[in-house]
């Protein structure tokens, strides 16, 4: 299987923030989102960003800008598939998803996903911990874009039940604390940067 690239999904419209771009909340000397870019881009062969509105405020970044292509802030799947059809675009096999909101995930994410849909014909696989699955980390076939296309037309937002049509696998993973903690209020900023800061 050739190297993945990798969409960081920032299309959410932060309600419980106030609204506006989680991503860009500073983070110690970043943001949430440079600490996203940070642990992906090692793993992967490129990456863009799926996020709603005016792409100039993403400029800094130099990454690609990528709008959900299925209207009404459908949920993450809409991003996956930007990130496929951007992919496609690219000639890549297939696509890694990752939350902007989340700046601690595994630094072995893409390999361990890779090798969970090792042998499967349409590569699928989900992050899960033991709290169950992570459906924002996954590994994505742009082989089944048209078919997410059109389960997203027919009203499908949940991404399991996509991901449970298509036999997806899981990757564990168990590391201490939570590897998938993401930032949705302003209290779980200050936990971030507490995590960041060694403190937590």
């Amino acid at each position: 299987m050739k190297q993945p690239l990798a969409i960081i999904l920032a299309g959410g419209l932060a309600t419980r923030m106030g609204g506006g771009d989680k991503g860009l909340l500073p983070l110690g000397e970043g943001t949430l989102l440079s600490h996203v870019i940070d642990r992906i881009a090692p793993q992967v062969a490129g990456l863009a960003l799926n996020a709603n509105g005016d792409p100039a405020r993403f400029a800094a970044l130099g990454l690609p800008v990528l709008p959900d292509p299925v209207g009404g802030f459908v949920g993450p799947l809409a991003g996956v598939l930007a990130g496929l059809d951007w992919a496609a675009g690219q000639g890549a096999e297939t696509v890694v998803s990752v939350a902007a909101d989340t700046p601690f995930f595994p630094c072995d994410l893409v390999p361990r996903l890779m090798m969970a849909a090792q042998g499967m014909q349409v590569p699928l696989a989900l992050a899960a911990t033991p709290d169950g699955r992570q459906p924002t980390f996954g590994l994505w076939p742009v082989a089944l874009r048209d078919d997410l296309r059109a389960a997203l037309q027919d009203g499908l937002r949940k991404v399991v039940l996509w991901t449970d049509q298509h036999d997806a696998r899981t990757a564990q993973f168990d590391a201490q604390g939570d590897p998938f903690f993401n930032v949705n209020t302003p209290e779980d900023l200050a936990r971030a940067q507490a995590i960041l800061e060694g403190a937590a």
